[in-house]
């Protein structure tokens, strides 16, 4: 019974030896996708995508253009504000009103007595809103500059009777203040935030797609005249097809791909890049 058992053992052997083999080997069998891209312009018929190049990378593109912006931070709007040449209290009122655009329309209806009395800015440009002779019975100062320092007490009390007037000035007639944010264009800080936002997304534009290319891509290839484009030698796993921030082009239509796929182990998959699953480039670089 013994020997039986034995050479029962020694018989089997060779089987659980080559089913051991296939096993791995079918899990690491190559695969591929074939694509097919193609763009549907409004009111016209469906083109193939010509001569274009796609990638097939490990991760999203969008997750890698993620990667890439933090990597290269921009500053917060707390941090920006911080670092503006203006008075304490406009950055306070800036912060405490979540405002960048100083000069945006209706912005002048958050503007109170105490704003424009206490913050240096808003008070030069109240009066320069209504000065002029725009504005009857606008209060003038009485106080001189030259008179600070050689009858102080004088000076101090004409100021503080003309800031009392200005106070009593601003209460009574509130629609004086509306337009006061056209006068704030020389310390508005939109434009300066505007750009540190533009240079950062034209930096990340340009470093995500080598960024890509080097951790992440797993094939290439540019499609035919047909639209047709077929990438090989993938292990089995999960990736996405992207044209790297590159838009396609048809018509009125300007597309970006960045698809997730899942290729099996020794298999093709077929996948078609067309309007449904692209994304729109115009909507993505809009203000």
């Amino acid at each position: 019974m013994r020997r039986m058992r034995t050479l029962l053992r020694l018989f089997a052997l060779p089987f659980l030896l080559s089913a051991a083999a296939t096993l791995p080997l079918a899990q690491t069998r190559s695969g591929a996708i074939d694509i097919t891209a193609q763009i549907t312009p409004t009111n016209a018929r469906s083109e193939p995508v010509r001569q274009f190049t796609l990638y097939v990378l490990t991760k999203s593109y969008a997750e890698v253009v993620k990667e890439v912006s933090a990597g290269d931070p921009v500053p917060t709007r707390e941090q920006f504000i911080d670092n503006l040449k203006c008075s304490l209290e406009l950055k306070k009122w800036m912060k405490g009103h979540d405002v960048i655009d100083l000069t945006s329309p209706d912005t002048d209806k958050l503007f109170t007595t105490d704003d424009i009395m206490n913050i240096p800015e808003f008070f030069d440009a109240y009066q320069r809103s209504n000065g002029g002779g725009v504005t009857a019975g606008l209060p003038k100062p009485k106080y001189r500059e030259s008179e600070k320092d050689s009858n102080p007490e004088k000076y101090q009390k004409q100021k503080e009777e003309y800031l009392s007037a200005t106070r009593k000035f601003i209460d009574g007639h509130p629609v004086t203040v509306q337009g006061m944010e056209l006068e704030l264009a020389g310390v508005n800080p939109k434009l300066a935030w505007d750009k540190i936002q533009t240079d950062h997304r034209h930096k990340v534009a340009q470093l995500a797609p080598e960024s890509a290319q080097v951790k992440y891509l797993a094939g290439k290839a540019e499609t035919d005249l047909d639209g047709r484009a077929m990438i090989t030698n993938l292990a089995a796993g999960n990736y996405w097809i992207t044209s790297l921030g590159m838009d396609a082009t048809s018509g009125d239509r300007r597309l970006l791909w960045d698809v997730a796929v899942t290729v099996p182990p020794g298999q093709t998959i077929y996948i078609e890049l067309n309007n449904l699953n692209g994304t729109d480039a115009r909507a993505l670089t809009a203000p």
